[in-house]
């Protein structure tokens, strides 16, 4: 527990060898972790990687008194539910934005499908400016939640109030273009 704890306070103090001695011991039980509640490995290894860096960005910010491996996995399980989520919401909205991005045969529905995009860009020019940065990087460039708010400086609860800010948005600006029952 002392070891612990000194290993600690060497690396609050910006100790590379603490740090070191922190990422040989917790990297592959936090890919474990991460890996048995994705199940996608390559995805565990990632955000294993992007814990021990943030660790060592907020190394300063650190609890004396609680130990390293509490803070680890409690970043690790939050940016894996992060991704579980960012998943559920992109599989919930894939078939709205297919029908909206499938372009029509007919020449009455290239109307309506010319309406539409034009609705969808009126829409999005109607959105508050973090809000379409947001949702921009999010949909147009394929950016998880978290990558966002890093980019922007942001919380990424704060990334995930714009994207529903961003779909609420949608959702009323295009519903009448919607079959009955359809959401965004």
């Amino acid at each position: 527990m002392s070891d612990d704890r000194d290993l600690l306070q060497r690396l609050v103090s910006g100790d590379e060898a603490a740090y070191d001695a922190v990422f040989r011991a917790w990297y592959a039980p936090l890919v474990r972790f991460v890996n048995a509640m994705l199940r996608q490995l390559d995805e565990a290894e990632e955000i294993a990687q992007e814990v021990m860096l943030e660790l060592w960005q907020h190394r300063m910010q650190l609890d004396p008194e609680r130990p390293v491996q509490a803070w680890l996995f409690r970043a690790a399980r939050n940016r894996a539910l992060n991704v579980i989520r960012h998943a559920q919401v992109k599989s919930a909205s894939a078939p709205a934005l297919a029908a909206l991005s499938s372009v029509p045969t007919l020449s009455d529905e290239r109307v309506q499908a010319s309406e539409l995009q034009a609705a969808m860009h009126e829409a999005l020019a109607e959105l508050p400016p973090r809000c379409r940065e947001v949702f921009l990087l999010s949909r147009a460039h394929g950016m998880r939640n978290a990558q966002i708010a890093e980019q922007l400086g942001v919380s990424v609860k704060a990334v995930e109030g714009q994207m529903a800010r961003a779909l609420r948005g949608f959702r009323e600006r295009l519903s009448p273009y919607l079959p009955p029952g359809r959401i965004l």
